[in-house]
């Protein structure tokens, strides 16, 4: 399949595949798109809940500095990067799991401008450690950040009660519906920790009601650049199925 880089709204590049009219990450703004979605919806509100949330300080406290987040489709790299400097700059400890059957290729990763877009020169050579390290093994990127990436089917994940979030970043629903079913979201349900959430730039209703039908609480909330609506799902504790 043809693939091409171009550049989106904000000025940030993404991977193009004309053949489905489909990119990595917005036209509107690739980068916008992730701190919409997945920093804003996602990294800093589980952080604001944990006031909320429903288990003991002392735990709540334990798990914020070493937060387990799950990408589905790790790509270009563009959501762990931008993670991993929030997570510097907030002094957060991130362990972040990577998961990806088609990995992006060298070629690619060199031509995209997440550098100089984000004015993150600094950290350089933590983005070319996100990409140049081994698949299945875990690896220490800086102080605040520990990645894993695997390649395998999003259907292949046997996690269960790991993660504290999880950035849902499939191809969209029009090309690829089979990742965004029942089935799909109940690995994900299975892989989250009780009053885990999981953010996605998707808001179909098709998409909100497969996750309400595995237990999922959903929210619709303002989307980013280009889309009106985001999903924000919930696994409440005390609405917990098995």
């Amino acid at each position: 399949m043809k693939r091409e880089i171009i550049k989106t709204a904000d000025g940030s590049t993404t991977i193009h595949l004309p053949d489905w009219n489909e990119q990595y990450h917005s036209k509107h703004g690739a980068i916008q798109e992730a701190y919409h979605v997945f920093i804003k919806h996602g990294l800093h509100y589980f952080y604001k809940q944990k006031s909320t949330l429903d288990v003991t300080s002392s735990v709540v406290e334990k798990s914020h500095k070493n937060t387990c987040i799950l990408e589905i489709g790790f790509g270009t790299g563009l959501n762990a990067f931008i993670t991993l400097l929030e997570a510097q700059k907030l002094k957060l400890g991130i362990n972040y799991k990577g998961v990806e059957a088609y990995p992006v290729s060298e070629e690619e990763i060199k031509a995209l401008n997440y550098i100089d877009a984000l004015k993150a020169q600094k950290n350089e050579t933590d983005f070319q450690k996100l990409h140049n390290v081994s698949w299945e093994e875990k690896h220490q990127i800086n102080n605040n950040f520990i990645l894993t990436k695997q390649k395998h089917f999003f259907s292949e994940i046997k996690d269960s009660e790991v993660h504290h979030i999880i950035y849902f970043d499939a191809f969209g629903a029009r090309v690829q519906p089979e990742l965004w079913t029942e089935a799909i979201f109940k690995i994900m349900f299975r892989a989250l920790k009780p009053n885990g959430i999981l953010v996605t730039y998707s808001a179909k209703g098709s998409v909100r009601r497969a996750m309400q039908a595995v237990g999922f609480t959903v929210e619709r909330l303002p989307g980013p650049p280009g889309k009106r609506e985001m999903l924000r799902a919930t696994k409440h504790s005390d609405t917990l199925k098995k």
